[in-house]
């Protein structure tokens, strides 16, 4: 991704690009995708009844990862209580989704890759907490 590239350049930013943030907005754009490719997958299952939750749940994550990574884009002005809340918001998604799809992993390969998506963006949200203020 060009996160890096893009936000450097930003006249407000000014050299400071805030690296845990760069990495959240990175990790969250992946885990968007990867959680939409998941709650596909699921339905292609023979046994889609089981995933219900899985589904529900990846999509509500993709939803909020994508909503996050725009947001943590921005650099002019500042709407930091929302950006925080957002920002925690999609923590607890990724971790709720992370357990969910683990529950399957044993059994459903995209549903193993989208846990490790999920926990590696609950991660990067927690440490870019620290640059939001």
């Amino acid at each position: 991704m060009h996160v890096r590239e893009m936000i450097s350049t930003h006249p407000d930013v000014q050299g400071n690009v805030a690296e845990n943030l760069l990495i959240c907005i990175e990790e969250c754009y992946s885990c968007a995708q990867t959680c939409t490719a998941c709650a596909d997958a699921c339905l292609a299952e023979p046994m889609v009844d089981q995933l219900q939750q899985c589904i529900r749940l990846n999509l509500d994550c993709a939803d909020i990862c994508a909503a996050t990574g725009a947001m943590a884009s921005r650099r002019t002005g500042s709407n930091v209580e929302t950006l925080r809340a957002t920002i925690q918001a999609c923590a607890v998604a990724c971790q709720r989704c992370a357990q969910e799809c683990g529950q399957h992993a044993e059994m459903h390969e995209h549903c193993r890759i989208c846990s490790e998506s999920c926990t590696r963006c609950a991660e990067a949200c927690q440490a870019a907490l620290n640059n939001v203020q």
